[in-house]
């Protein structure tokens, strides 16, 4: 049965018929902006109408930012879209009035369930999914099943507090992990050097075109890769951050295999040997116990769009 997958980002759509096996046999995108949720629906309808004209579809799942609700309808919040208790499944079906299956899905939840099953998770029962990228997300796989949790926003690991009276996060709390453990985390405390320490920052500076507000995440990649001493130790700082995070977070779920997805990914081993480092330092009963594998995950950018296409099928 083929399935359409949507992944609704900030600022644009990505769409794709998938089949049984995680293949994707065609795909198209839409730009959106964050502030038109019913433009967004609209983009939505088209993609479907466009991927359908070619293909038999039974479903589409909906890859969505923010808190789903448990019934896989609605987004309850999201931090970068204009949705507040947002009935997307119904808006949807009012414009492509077709009698599919519709379902919604946190973003992090479809990339992890990917990875689980046609990814870098498909050999193992138990899985924690960690995506660094603007933010932290994260996706449970226990015994086979994704974690959703009574209300549905299960798995929002990026929230966990780390540090009390830490840095100020978007949630409106402190300290929260993702202020530590994401891609803009990175970005945060390397202008923060770039302006206090500008003499280890020439490489930085340069790539940013002498302007440290313009520094990205893949800047700094770029520079540590080329084995800039500070962007090294930057991603450094980051890894030990996921790896100290991800040792917590085994102490409750006890995972086979922990995949590192998301944008600063991409920095391989600059990022992942600190992070594994970082996990076996704080892993209680080290040396007594089985201990997961730190690995960066194979899908990719469509993981999500994967990932939700296989879950409206479930």
């Amino acid at each position: 049965m083929h399935a359409i997958g949507v992944d609704i980002g900030g600022t644009k759509i990505a769409a794709g018929v998938v089949d049984e096996d995680g293949e994707i046999l065609a795909q198209t995108r839409r730009d959106t902006s964050p502030d038109d949720a019913a433009g967004i629906d609209k983009a939505i309808a088209d993609v479907y109408a466009e991927l359908s004209a070619s293909y038999e579809i039974r479903a589409m799942g909906l890859a969505a930012a923010g808190f789903v609700s448990a019934d896989r309808s609605s987004v309850l919040f999201a931090p970068n879209i204009a949705w507040r208790d947002y009935p997307l499944r119904e808006r949807v079906a009012s414009l492509i009035q077709d009698d599919i299956t519709i379902v919604v899905e946190n973003d992090a939840n479809a990339a992890g369930w990917a990875e689980f099953r046609f990814g870098a998770g498909r050999d193992v029962d138990d899985m924690l999914m960690l995506t660094v990228g603007t933010g932290l997300g994260g996706a449970i796989v226990t015994d086979g099943k994704l974690v959703r949790g009574a209300w549905g926003v299960a798995a929002e690991i990026g929230h966990m507090r780390v540090v009390p009276g830490g840095h100020y996060c978007g949630c409106g709390h402190e300290g929260c992990w993702e202020q530590y453990a994401s891609g803009s985390a990175l970005v945060r405390d390397a202008q923060a050097i770039v302006i206090i320490q500008p003499d280890r920052a020439t490489r930085l500076l340069e790539l940013a075109g002498g302007d440290a507000e313009r520094l990205t995440g893949p800047q700094i990649t770029q520079a540590a890769q080329e084995g800039d001493p500070l962007a090294v130790e930057l991603l450094a700082e980051l890894g030990k951050w996921v790896g100290e995070g991800a040792a917590s977070v085994t102490a409750l779920l006890d995972p086979a295999l922990i995949v590192v997805g998301g944008g600063v990914a991409a920095a391989g081993d600059l990022l992942l040997a600190p992070a594994r480092r970082g996990f076996a330092e704080q892993l209680s009963a080290r040396g007594h116990r089985p201990e997961a594998a730190l690995v960066v995950a194979s899908m990719g950018n469509d993981a999500g769009m994967v990932g939700a296409a296989d879950l409206a099928r479930v």
